[in-house]
């Protein structure tokens, strides 16, 4: 991680001196960088040593940090890893045309590897994380969201990075198509099992630990599992209003939500889900070779289940 950490302040390095400061303000406010540290623990389990797992490490990182910039545009946020916002420092044009810088270095430092499978595992990966972000902004304050919906926009928008990544893995180590498979199956179960527990802490965590404000799903219209749950759960009565609170984006019935969706269950529910998730990313190691990087992504799989933030 030291290397990709020096990968990424070498390549933020711009003509455009406000393009460096937009982009080390948010890669430098703590993030887990969980999305290089995927690809670089597969390239260990596969035994892959190619100096290119830097410099893709250090690509999932701009992609991704190109989303959270503007994600934070799109949804008004203010307050992200218990700092202000990109968009809330330097104005929602600087962190759009930040993003785009991220992305557009990204594919040249792609171009790099010399891999056209490289390329394409990237490109076809930036391409549904938008349309997924696309759906979700379709989805806002539709309370007739059900599950199966709430699962293809989080595989599309958080999943689709995480099974990229260690896909990428696969490439770098040369490994076969059933291996290349596995990985994907790994990173797209763990990506969107850490989305649902992201989804839970929203009603569950605290706002200290997570750097965010509880509620802020519903605030933004966002209809997440929890609530589908809850509205499942729930009396009719308690199920109209947690429509009526998607539907109009007011948090006035927030304590009455939060107190709902802990006492109903729908929280415990939606730790099932998760917790099947992870299961689904153990299953698709069985076979990796038995060495450090292995355990530790079988540990990443129990331990995301864990957290608090």
């Amino acid at each position: 991680m030291r290397e990709v950490d020096a990968t990424i302040a070498r390549r933020l390095d711009s003509g455009v001196p406000l393009v460096g400061e937009v982009a080390r303000y948010i890669i430098a406010s703590g993030g887990k960088r969980l999305r290089p540290v995927l690809l670089l623990l597969t390239c260990g389990a596969l035994g892959c040593t190619d100096a290119q797992r830097f410099n893709l490490a250090a690509v999932v990182e701009f992609i991704h940090t190109a989303t959270l910039l503007h994600d934070d545009v799109v949804d008004e946020s203010t307050l992200r890893r218990g700092k202000s916002t990109a968009n809330e420092v330097f104005g929602n044009p600087a962190s759009v045309l930040v993003g785009d810088f991220l992305y557009s270095r990204a594919f040249q430092m792609m171009v790099e590897t010399g891999s056209m499978r490289v390329m394409q595992i990237l490109a076809d990966a930036t391409n549904v994380i938008a349309e997924g972000e696309v759906l979700q902004l379709m989805n806002i304050r539709d309370a007739a969201l059900d599950e199966a919906a709430y699962l293809r926009v989080i595989r599309s928008k958080t999943a689709k990075l995480f099974e990229a990544s260690c896909r990428l893995a696969a490439v770098l180590a040369g490994s076969p198509a059933a291996v290349e498979a596995a990985c994907a199956e790994y990173g797209q179960s763990l990506g969107t099992a850490f989305q649902i527990i992201d989804d839970v802490l929203d009603y569950e965590g605290d706002a200290t630990e997570l750097g965010k404000n509880l509620g802020d799903d519903l605030r933004e219209g966002k209809v997440t599992l929890p609530l589908i749950l809850a509205m499942q759960r729930g009396t009719p009565d308690e199920a109209a209003l947690v429509r009526r609170a998607i539907e109009s984006g007011s948090t006035d019935d927030l304590p009455a939500i939060l107190q709902l969706v802990r006492d109903c269950g729908a929280l415990q529910q939606a730790r099932g889900v998760a917790s099947d998730q992870a299961r689904r990313a153990v299953d698709a190691l069985q076979g990796f070779a038995a060495n450090t990087y292995t355990e530790s992504l079988l540990e990443l799989s129990a331990q995301l289940l864990q957290r608090r933030s």
